[in-house]
């Protein structure tokens, strides 16, 4: 179990953990998952922090195959700028490490967005908590449980 299971078992949603052998030589995560579970990229989102103007920390999720657009993530938030966040203070802030960071059962609660293509699908995947383990849910239900919101933050 990690903090991100846990979450969403405590919350009492539908969900459904997948976990696959995770290849340390991989060069993306999030498309790592997504090859390995047999999926569409277009369904495994990844989770991304982000830093804006005020110093706020910031979490974003968006598609594998897609890259975070920084000023859009700005506009959903009310801030004028982001920039992406050093790997050792987005460790720090959500208890996980890099590659296996779940928008769940973050280590302190941080503003969350989600792309709008997570609507598109029925259920989508995010790290579950650990590099090789993820977690199926609906959209919706990730947003509930992280009191986040949509915004168009991909290109």
């Amino acid at each position: 179990m990690t903090p991100g299971i846990d979450a969403a078992k405590r919350a009492g949603i539908a969900y459904t953990i997948h976990s696959y052998e995770h290849d340390k030589t991989a060069a993306s995560y999030g498309e790592e998952a997504a090859d390995k579970l047999g999926l569409s990229p277009a369904r495994v989102f990844k989770t991304l922090l982000a830093q804006l103007d005020n110093r706020e920390l910031v979490v974003a999720v968006v598609p594998v195959a897609r890259q975070l657009n920084l000023k859009q993530l700005a506009t959903a938030l009310q801030a004028r700028a982001a920039e992406m966040a050093r790997p050792a203070d987005a460790e720090r802030a959500t208890g996980y490490v890099v590659g296996g960071i779940s928008p769940l059962g973050q280590k302190k609660r941080l503003r969350t967005v989600v792309d709008v293509s997570a609507r598109e699908h029925a259920t989508i995947y995010v790290s579950a908590g650990r590099r090789g383990l993820e977690i199926e849910l609906a959209a919706d239900d990730l947003v509930q449980l992280t009191q986040g919101l949509f915004a168009a933050i991909a290109r």
